[in-house]
């Protein structure tokens, strides 16, 4: 019988395991409590939820609904221990944290083939065909242990902060108030000045160009003054803040002077509104997100705004008065590997063979995100040790949508929650949003269920796993 090793008892660890163990893998789970605590812990349950106690929507229309109800339906140990512990929450799914805590550590430590082991780890164990390793330790990995890692992977291939700018959707933009164009004509933010023709309208656009939302003076300066006033998310008990001067929030940038802003992320320089022929007073970048151009990101927007702030001061930006937010922006303590880069199919790290990574770790955010996360890398690693096929859930799933944000290569690689731009884009653009998004949830759950019928090792079976 094969043996895995997890490191981490969180919701990917606990995940991974279940399913492993489920598929007839014999499992050993490496915890650190209760001999050591993150400073976030307060318990000595597994799978403790030290921030919010909610999961977020339920709805289909909802990427993460979507996740969610994939992973009902692949038996996921979490949304059902989450289902059991659940508290009224209208249309989201909240639990009652002790509650939640206690039934995953129940199924856990009571199932014949998981073993748990309360040590403090401070080293990638060894690992071996035979015996493979999981880490999935979460944003808070511990020093000893972090340390480690990045000495065998590279110090920077492994980020403890992340800055993560907001994202909206493609379709919400005003493009009447808006213009496409590069910096002097070319594709990166910081190009030199070029001879190459300025490109003005989205039928010219390629792939490195940018959304610019221009603004003039007393837009600006507006703009600036409600980001100063903002309220903004206080750093939690664990977190000794330490920014850096390349990756800055923005209401950091602008407390500095008014006009930081405007010679920073919304600098004019090397822009000309085609509809003025000059350039403008200051411009706010948007970077395509995805392939298929669904989703933008606006460029060096990380933030430690509440979400509700950001909802109120990035709609006074001309062309986003009405903007979906997929994603909104924040900068808190993480712990994250550049995945698309050191991550292969598998979720295992090209250069630590048999090593697998799984979880926030990652560089996925959220709760339901890391459970995803914990299920893909058992059910991939099942798969190989069983000598099966590498069959993974389709793209057009929620599921495939995590592999695939853990694939795309991006000049800097941030976490991310699961967003509709994850998933292959519909191919009728003109239903209407909400419209277009219960399409892609039913198409994503048709493929699902033929995944689920014919993929190796994708339904729990209880056997034995072998090699072939």
């Amino acid at each position: 019988m094969k043996h895995v090793r997890i490191v981490g008892g969180g919701l990917a660890g606990c995940e991974a395991a279940f399913q492993l163990a489920e598929r007839g893998v014999q499992v050993t789970l490496l915890e650190q409590k209760p001999e050591r605590r993150t400073p976030a812990q307060t318990t000595d349950w597994l799978c403790e939820l030290v921030c919010s106690n909610s999961m977020r929507s339920n709805a289909w229309v909802n990427a993460v609904g979507l996740l969610k109800e994939e992973l009902r339906r692949c038996g996921s140990l979490i949304l059902t221990c989450a289902e059991e512990a659940r508290v009224p929450a209208g249309g989201a799914l909240a639990v009652d944290r002790e509650r939640f805590a206690e039934a995953v550590s129940q199924r856990i430590r009571g199932h014949a083939r998981i073993q748990v082991e309360h040590r403090v780890v401070t080293h990638v164990p060894e690992a071996s065909n035979d015996e493979p390793v999981i880490v999935a330790t979460g944003p808070l990995t511990g020093d000893e242990l972090a340390a480690d890692l990045a000495a065998k992977i590279g110090v920077s291939q492994l980020a403890y902060y992340d800055a993560i700018a907001p994202i909206v959707s493609q379709d919400s933009i005003d493009e009447s108030k808006v213009f496409y164009q590069s910096r002097w004509g070319k594709g990166g933010d910081d190009d030199g000045p070029d001879k190459g023709e300025v490109l003005r309208d989205r039928a010219a656009l390629g792939d490195e160009a940018y959304i610019n939302c221009p603004m003039d003076e007393a837009t600006y300066k507006a703009f600036v003054a409600a980001v100063v006033g903002a309220e903004k998310v206080a750093p939690r008990s664990f977190e000794d803040i330490r920014y850096f001067e390349g990756c800055l929030p923005i209401e950091v940038m602008a407390g500095r002077g008014e006009l930081t802003l405007a010679y920073g992320p919304m600098k004019p320089v090397g822009l000309t509104d085609p509809r003025t022929g000059a350039q403008p007073f200051a411009v706010v970048q948007l970077r395509k997100e995805d392939a298929a151009g669904t989703a933008y990101n606006l460029v060096g927007f990380q933030t430690r705004m509440t979400y509700g702030e950001q909802s109120r001061i990035f709609r006074m930006i001309p062309g986003l008065e009405e903007c979906e937010i997929l994603r909104y922006g924040s900068v808190h303590r993480n712990t994250f590997v550049n995945a698309p880069e050191l991550l292969d199919e598998r979720m295992q790290l090209r250069m630590l063979p048999n090593v697998y990574l799984a979880g926030q770790i990652t560089g996925v955010e959220g709760y339901v995100e890391s459970a995803a996360g914990g299920y893909l890398c058992a059910v991939l690693l099942a798969q190989s040790l069983a000598g099966d096929a590498f069959v993974p859930p389709p793209e057009s799933t929620a599921l495939g949508g995590i592999r695939t944000h853990l694939s795309r290569k991006q000049p800097d690689y941030q976490p991310s929650n699961i967003t509709w731009a994850c998933l292959p884009p519909h191919p009728n653009r003109r239903l209407k949003k909400r419209e277009r998004y219960a399409a892609l949830a039913e198409r994503a759950l048709v493929d699902l269920g033929q995944w689920l019928d014919s993929a190796p090792q994708a339904r729990q079976t209880g056997r034995a796993v072998v090699s072939a």
